[in-house]
């Protein structure tokens, strides 16, 4: 039985056919199944105690950092007739390159000398703003030939005014020295009268001083007549004067009138010069715009209006361009309440479409084929999927590049990396329905609170 002897009974004696040997054997069997199962349970009660990463699970797309560097449509500025295209879906273009060539459709565009008899109409005008430049400065010389021929001719009567004080002076002089001879001749002829009264004097002598005193009452009169001619002049030298002031002021304002008229002719014509040059510049920007560009170099991907001759409207997309240089950045979505526990830079994994990955959301460190990055922005306004929009980037720490095979549009699955927590708090936050780090968030609240509350005092005490 203990199969001590070199000879073994085994091929003579099966142990099957005795029913104790069968017992005990069974009985070893059932052992085995209730050790493997407490040593199961034991490892489960062991593993609840392992750290576990809480992270928070979200979708979402690959996009770019920058707005300039994501997929935009090519528009046309201008309406017009699709005429010709220039390249294909696919194709590679640089910036500049064109993409396709419209025709006018608008009537007031269809001269094609518009530009040529625009630009003779601006230097039509150009030329009206010179002669009536030239106008307004021949206005201004003879403006000024008026004020100083004005001067002029004050200056002539001022002095003609001055002649006639003095010739007044000297008439009024004269007339009283004709007054005193008048004297004299009048007592001389009293004199001679009382003597030829007495037969002292003869009558022809009496006759002579009688002669020489009318002789000199004629020249007084003829003084005092001179005098008042004099002083007539003199008058209207004053009335002359009044009279050059207002003739050369009548014209004075007249040139100035003209003046003015001048200068508002010219300032029409500078508006309506500076109005044409505008609409110069416009056709010329215009025509300009027939051909289309691309505004940067990219891919042409999908070519929206297809058929030539068929209208374009104003702000039309024709085609859609993406971008040959990008920085890649993924879009994510959260949950309003995990929200308020995300902060930038927080660690992210990220599995792309397209890429095998082993993922262990729990255990970072063990998933393999993900790629690392970190929260770059978090939306302040909530989109309209009721979500929080999450831009991700790479993270520069890791030496893992994204793959450059990625295109814009991706699908991803993330994995925003928070605290290390044991399983079986992680499994209760689960059942329980809790956001992560929902009861951690609180308590550094409440604890940053209670440090405000005691640094209070402190400082009002000092």
């Amino acid at each position: 039985m203990l199969n001590i002897s070199e000879n073994s009974i085994t091929p003579y004696v099966r142990l099957e056919e005795f029913r104790a040997f069968n017992v005990l054997k069974k009985s070893r069997i059932r052992r085995l199944p209730l050790i493997l199962t407490i040593l199961f349970l034991v490892g489960i009660f062991l593993c609840m105690f392992l750290p576990w990463t809480q992270n928070i699970n979200s979708k979402g797309y690959v996009t770019t950092r920058l707005p300039s560097q994501r997929p935009q449509a090519i528009q046309s500025v201008i309406s017009g007739r699709l005429d010709k295209w220039y390249v294909r879906e696919g194709d590679f273009v640089e910036l500049g390159d064109t993409i396709a060539f419209l025709s006018e459709i608008k009537s007031e565009y269809f001269d094609p000398q518009l530009v040529v008899r625009t630009s003779e109409q601006v230097d039509a005008k150009s030329q009206s703003i010179k002669s009536y430049g030239s106008k307004v400065k021949a206005l201004d010389q003879q403006y000024t030939a008026l004020e100083a021929t004005l001067e002029l001719k004050r200056e002539q009567i001022r002095n003609k005014i001055e002649q006639g004080r003095y010739k007044i002076a000297m008439d009024s002089i004269d007339l009283t020295a004709y007054r005193t001879n008048l004297e004299i001749a009048d007592n001389q002829y009293n004199r001679i009268k009382e003597l030829y009264e007495k037969g002292l004097k003869t009558l022809s002598d009496l006759q002579e001083k009688d002669l020489k005193r009318q002789q000199t009452a004629a020249k007084v009169t003829v003084q005092e007549n001179k005098l008042l001619n004099t002083r007539n002049e003199l008058m209207n030298s004053f009335i002359e004067l009044s009279t050059a002031t207002q003739e050369y002021a009548d014209k004075l304002a007249k040139s100035q009138s003209d003046r003015q008229s001048a200068v508002s002719a010219r300032l029409e014509s500078v508006a309506a010069t500076s109005k044409l040059q505008s609409q110069l510049s416009n056709y010329s920007e215009r025509q300009q715009f027939y051909y289309i560009t691309a505004p940067q170099s990219g891919y042409i991907t999908k070519t929206i209006k297809k058929g030539i001759g068929e209208i374009i409207k104003e702000g039309a997309d024709l085609a859609t361009i993406m971008p040959s240089d990008y920085d890649f950045a993924v879009e994510v979505y959260l949950k309003p309440q995990d929200t308020p526990l995300l902060d930038t830079s927080e660690q992210v994994r990220l599995r792309f479409d397209g890429w095998p990955a082993l993922v262990i959301s729990g255990w970072p460190e063990s998933s393999t084929g993900i790629f690392s990055g970190k929260i770059f922005a978090i939306d302040r306004f909530i989109s309209d999927n009721g979500y929080y929009r999450v831009l991700v980037v790479p993270d520069e720490t890791d030496e893992k590049d994204w793959p450059k095979e990625l295109r814009v549009g991706t699908g991803v699955q993330s994995f925003i990396l928070l605290n290390d927590v044991p399983i079986w708090y992680e499994l209760w936050r689960q059942l329980n329905g809790f956001p992560p780090d929902f009861y951690d968030a609180e308590k550094k609240k409440k604890k940053n609170m209670e440090n405000v509350k005691l640094k209070a005092p402190l400082k009002s005490v000092k």
